[in-house]
């Protein structure tokens, strides 16, 4: 059943891909239709036929797409959206009932994650965005060809962004099987006192927030990270791997807070805020982040053994 449903958000997902690749063809405005079109075709194939793709395809596909990423052809083009009058309006129409739908997604991912185990926290994802998607266009009163519409055009916003947590989670992966874990295991060993729990967790959550700030994204440092200082240090002393994972996990957030490789997050919005300082976003969230970073040593301290 789990498999099932899990195939059918990722064919949902894949279907997204193909329609920001036929939208991207059909924009005579669009300035790389093609290369766009290629990207997002790739991008949709790969989620609606990747279970039956040898590996081997589905790596010559994904580097396409980076070669269509690093010569600059996969753009925004100019797919229009409701002017400005109109969304002003919307907005006070529907005022803070906007948070309703993006709240769905996340109650049921937390609803089926914790009642319904046998579906997995996944599958819940998957139901939360196709919920808070009816309940969106019952709030809204649109269409239903805006659904695609709007999705297509939101994909081709974000660009080829909107791949990188994949290609993250990937490479942490990678870094996973070339043993990196163990090498950090070795480092650690040496320092951490044998049966030291409270000092398994400090270091635990600051490798997840350093190596996050290294690499970027919390999903590349967690397969490391844990490989190499929650199961040796951690989860080998009897710990509750879903309280103590998913706060590993939140921890290395703090360190997406405190990082210009998280450039989406970080240097983008001081870009398009124009601030004197290009790192001012990270400066303002920093105190905070370290204040987050400290609470979750306390919590996973407390909660997790």
């Amino acid at each position: 059943m789990q498999n099932t449903l899990l195939e059918i958000m990722y064919i949902l997902a894949g279907l997204v891909g193909i329609a920001a690749a036929v939208y991207a063809l059909k924009d005579k405005n669009h300035p790389h239709p093609k290369e766009t079109a290629a990207f997002w075709g790739i991008f949709g194939i790969t989620f609606i036929f990747g279970k039956y793709i040898p590996g081997y395809v589905t790596g010559l596909l994904i580097l396409a797409m980076g070669v269509l990423a690093a010569i600059n052809k996969v753009k925004d083009g100019g797919m229009k959206t409701a002017d400005e009058d109109q969304r002003e309006a919307s907005a006070l129409k529907i005022g803070n009932k906007i948070f309703i739908p993006a709240l769905t997604i996340g109650l049921i991912a937390f609803i089926v994650g914790q009642y319904i185990p046998a579906l997995g926290a996944l599958v819940g994802l998957g139901l939360g965005a196709l919920l808070s998607t009816i309940i969106a266009m019952i709030m809204t009163k649109t269409e239903t060809k805006n659904i695609p519409y709007e999705g297509s055009r939101l994909l081709l916003s974000l660009g080829t962004a909107a791949i990188l947590p994949q290609l993250l989670a990937a490479l942490g992966a990678l870094f996973n099987a070339a043993g990196v874990g163990e090498v950090i295991a070795t480092g650690i060993g040496g320092v951490i006192p044998q049966g030291n729990i409270l000092a398994g967790v400090i270091a635990y959550c600051l490798g997840m927030a350093i190596f996050t700030m290294i690499m970027g994204n919390a999903f590349a440092a967690f397969a490391v990270i844990t490989t190499g200082i929650g199961m040796p240090f951690v989860y080998a002393y009897g710990a509750n791997p879903t309280v103590v994972g998913i706060l590993a996990l939140t921890a290395g957030y703090c360190g997406t807070l405190m990082t210009p490789m998280a450039a989406n997050f970080n240097i983008v919005p001081a870009a398009l805020l124009d601030t004197k300082n290009s790192n001012r976003v990270i400066i303002s969230q920093a105190p905070l982040a370290i204040v987050m970073l400290l609470t979750h040593i306390v919590l996973m301290y407390m909660l997790g053994f």
